[in-house]
């Protein structure tokens, strides 16, 4: 009895000591580790889909540009054709990336999750348009409120593996859709000070949006000097047409300061080639356009190359985000954007299973894994996503936080060196030590540094498991999401601030 004692006190003493906050020189993972080990494509694939891309712009373009667009880009040497499509000279596509920033920054609102994008430099985040909020309590979904978007904002802004918090989830319950691209910058902004990306609907909107967000910053000089909003732009329909007032809409951002993710979703055998090396090439190409279109605007503006084409059941026609399809198309995509040298994001840890199960655990990880491994800049989706990205769980937020410190750790790597390789201590264990490590300075002196341990996860005995009331993980999330939702916003708005925003635009957000 009294060895289980002991052997209690010391597992208590551990987890304690492993549950608290790590210095950053002790963290074993942190944001921007370097990936890009992994790599679908060679060399000669890569180049091979270079060219291609490139036929594909030089030879068949894009349609729908706006008029706006159009004298962008023919001013900068793009063709307009009798077809009504532009297409690009090869010369023209090259002088561009010559152009193009090839790294940014994403900027936190109060400047503590700065994140320095590029290279093979690997950060993760939510994303999506969910019109659904998954509810693990009896298995159901609802449609998404504004609530709910803040309170996704209020839990990332307190799980460390979560880098960015990109509108993961459509505000259903707001119908007026300028009062609807609004609130969800109040509901991101008042929940988490990480970086936020968002969309937004009409051209028309712009003016006002950026006077919000000007409001929030401080002003609009200080918005630009540290823009904490990106625009998140499907400036193009796949395949290979551009999105006439997403393009409007993208260029209005460019104007104001704010920093654009070039989103191209085609998806596999709908919108985009049924081959994984077919829809990267449009995905590709497209993204490629929009980078002629940014840097012929504004050269150097920060842009994110955001290649994300989705994987699709040809059995059913139904999408499939959770796929060894989808993994390879995202990898191969994070590839290209290293092909290229510029920052890049794509979609990786979403599901298609409906609740947080073995079936989400398994696709979540496949693709998270990979897109981290691969040097994915900017890892789209990666927690939260179910219902092939129609649904979003707050629970499954908390969790993607565990697997997401997993699959960084994986994106760490294996370090080698004369310590690391360790044979001082196998001769002193074996030759003059108790013939184990457990104990040893050696490992007690490394068992931060260099391990990851699941805040949820469960690594308890059946004896301990059963001892301790057999938790469930999905109810040990929403003990937790519970908690941080019971506590006030730690970023909200200074009340002032706030009262004078409630003042010049109708928020629906009720913080009491």
């Amino acid at each position: 009895m009294t060895n289980v004692t002991r052997r209690s006190g010391g597992r208590s003493a551990r987890q304690a000591l492993r549950s608290s906050k790590l210095s950053d020189d002790l963290r074993p993972i942190r944001p921007g580790m370097e990936g890009g080990t992994y790599k679908p494509l060679s060399e000669t694939d890569t180049i091979k889909i270079h060219h291609a891309a490139l036929d594909a712009l030089e030879q068949i373009g894009l349609a729908d540009a706006p008029p706006s667009g159009v004298k962008i880009l023919t001013d900068a040497g793009a063709i307009l054709g009798d077809d009504g499509r532009i297409r690009f000279p090869r010369a023209l596509v090259e002088d561009m990336l010559a152009k193009a920033a090839k790294s940014i920054t994403l900027y936190s609102r109060d400047g503590k999750n700065d994140l320095d994008i590029g290279g093979n430099r690997v950060h993760y985040g939510t994303a999506g348009a969910a019109v659904n909020l998954v509810d693990i309590d009896g298995n159901n979904y609802r449609e998404c409120l504004l609530q709910d978007l803040h309170d996704a904002a209020k839990i990332t802004q307190q799980l460390d593996n979560i880098h960015f918090f990109q509108r993961p989830m459509v505000c259903r319950d707001i119908a007026d859709n300028f009062e609807m691209d609004m609130n969800t910058i109040y509901g991101a902004t008042s929940g988490t000070s990480k970086h936020i990306g968002t969309s937004f609907t009409e051209p028309s909107f712009i003016p006002g949006i950026l006077e919000l967000i000007y409001d929030i910053a401080g002003g609009e000089n200080a918005f630009r000097e540290r823009p904490f909003i990106s625009n998140s732009n499907c400036f193009v329909v796949p395949p290979m047409k551009f999105a006439t007032e997403a393009c409007e809409v993208m260029e209005a951002c460019i104007r104001g300061g704010m920093p654009v993710l070039l989103l191209s979703a085609g998806m596999a055998g709908a919108t985009a080639p049924s081959t994984v090396a077919g829809a990267i090439v449009q995905a590709v190409a497209e993204c490629l356009a929009g980078i002629v279109y940014v840097n012929a605007m504004s050269p150097g503006h920060p842009a994110i190359f955001g290649t994300w084409p989705f994987g699709l059941d040809l059995r059913t026609g139904a999408m499939s985000v959770g796929s060894g399809e989808q993994a390879l198309l995202t990898a191969g995509c994070a590839q290209m954007h290293k092909f290229y040298g510029v920052p890049g994001g794509a979609a990786a840890g979403a599901s298609d299973s409906k609740m947080p199960d073995m079936q989400a655990g398994w696709e979540q990880m496949c693709s998270s894994v990979m897109a981290g491994l691969s040097g994915l800049n900017m890892v789209y989706e990666a927690a939260g996503m179910h219902a092939s990205l129609l649904g979003f769980c707050h629970e499954s937020l908390i969790l993607g936080d565990d697997l997401i410190g997993q699959s960084m750790r994986c994106v760490r790597g294996i370090e080698v060196n004369d310590e690391t390789l360790a044979l001082d201590q196998i001769a002193d264990v074996c030759l003059n030590g108790p013939g184990h490590y457990l104990g040893t300075d050696q490992t007690l002196g490394r068992m931060q540094s260099d391990h990851v341990y699941p805040q949820l996860g469960d690594r308890t005995s059946p004896k301990e498991w059963a001892e301790i009331g057999k938790p469930v993980l999905t109810e040990k999330a929403t003990k937790i999401k519970e908690d941080i939702l019971s506590k006030p916003s730690e970023v909200a708005f200074d009340p002032t601030l706030d009262a004078n925003l409630r003042k010049k635009y109708k928020i629906h957000l009720n913080m009491n």
